[in-house]
């Protein structure tokens, strides 16, 4: 099975309308840039967004948002995001705002193949109205589904041939759970080696779940708010 493709382009091509879509990233850490621009071009509509947070108005989903591609958005942060913000308040936009570690372990839990998990996060507040509870060692808990995704985009700094992925440092926040549980993961990567060259023992996400991965070029690595010392 030949993973590599040519470009983000190609390796989105077959996205449809009113996919349902994972995208990695912490903020703007990790965010995989080319597949987002390759979206934009694409005009691909009717989308669910998955992702921890929206990007910002000029960048990541921010992008998808500013062209209207985006139908529902699932996620834990979306406070930098002022055009969010609009398409919320106005009713164009159906948002599911999910605590951190719910969306993580939802998006574990596809990858491991169970069909739900149970939480206490979220127990008592708006996020529990109209699920199921059960009560264990006298603590309520949240029953949660798995996440359904058609397709998991996701950014590495190294990879091979095969689809082996390695992080590096923030960048390994939600990527690696999200590459588990697609029904399609596509990989883009700083650097794309071949099959072999990556040490078996510093590979976070195996060949196995990548389908698609490509190299890609110009990363920005925007940074939402940067502190500096005076």
């Amino acid at each position: 099975m030949n993973k590599v493709f040519k470009n983000a382009d190609e390796a989105i091509a077959d996205i449809f309308n009113g996919a349902i879509l994972m995208l990695g990233g912490f903020g703007l850490c990790g965010i995989p840039e080319n597949c987002i621009s390759a979206l934009v071009r694409k005009k691909v509509n009717g989308l669910t967004c998955i992702s921890n947070n929206a990007g910002v108005d000029d960048f990541g989903i921010g992008l998808m948002l500013q062209q209207r591609q985006v139908k529902k958005m699932i996620a834990s942060y979306v406070g930098e995001n002022a055009e969010f913000e609009r398409q919320l308040l106005s009713g164009e936009l159906e948002v599911e705002l999910i605590p951190q570690g719910t969306l993580a372990t939802r998006c574990m839990a596809s990858g491991y193949g169970m069909p739900a998990i149970f939480t206490p996060a979220g127990e008592g507040t708006e996020v529990a109205d109209g699920k199921e509870t059960r009560v264990f060692n006298g603590k309520t808990y949240l029953l949660e589904y798995a996440f359904d995704a058609d397709y998991a985009i996701v950014k590495a700094w190294k990879g091979d041939t095969m689809g082996n992925l390695v992080f590096r440092g923030t960048a390994r926040n939600f990527n690696p759970l999200m590459a588990m549980a697609g029904k399609i993961t596509i990989a883009e990567v700083e650097e794309l080696v071949p099959a072999g060259q990556l040490d078996p023992n510093n590979i976070h996400t195996p060949g196995i779940y990548v389908h698609r991965i490509f190299q890609g070029a110009d990363y920005e690595k925007r940074i939402e708010q940067r502190t500096i010392s005076k």
